[in-house]
């Protein structure tokens, strides 16, 4: 599905609001002045509130990265395929449990398919 390129400065936060960072191997593809995110990024998050009702308690089950299981499928940067803003990001925990959809807000001007 076609959909706008994310790159390293967008926003993007997880399922529970917390902001969510881009980490990029990719030096030479730009989009807006940063690079272009690929499949191969790590997209890490920080300050997740998210706990789950345990008994009487609470666990704290955080989103601590982003998933991005649809990535582009003719664009390829450096050999990787880029992510898009239809990715479809998945917040997932530490013990690997996915969590729900992240929202991404990225550059508005290149599509990729």
């Amino acid at each position: 599905m076609p959909g706008l390129l994310m790159h390293v400065g967008a926003a993007v936060s997880c399922p529970h609001g917390a902001p969510g960072s881009t980490v990029s191997g990719n030096a030479r593809v730009l989009v807006s002045g940063t690079p272009v995110a690929t499949a191969a990024d790590l997209t890490t998050v920080a300050g997740c509130p998210f706990q789950v009702p345990v008994g009487a308690g609470t666990k704290p089950q955080p989103c601590v990265k982003v998933l991005w299981p649809v990535p582009a499928a003719r664009v390829l940067v450096n050999g990787q395929p880029a992510l898009l803003h239809t990715s479809g990001g998945i917040g997932q925990s530490a013990e690997q449990i996915p969590q729900g959809p992240a929202t991404v807000v990225t550059q508005a001007r290149v599509v990729g398919a």
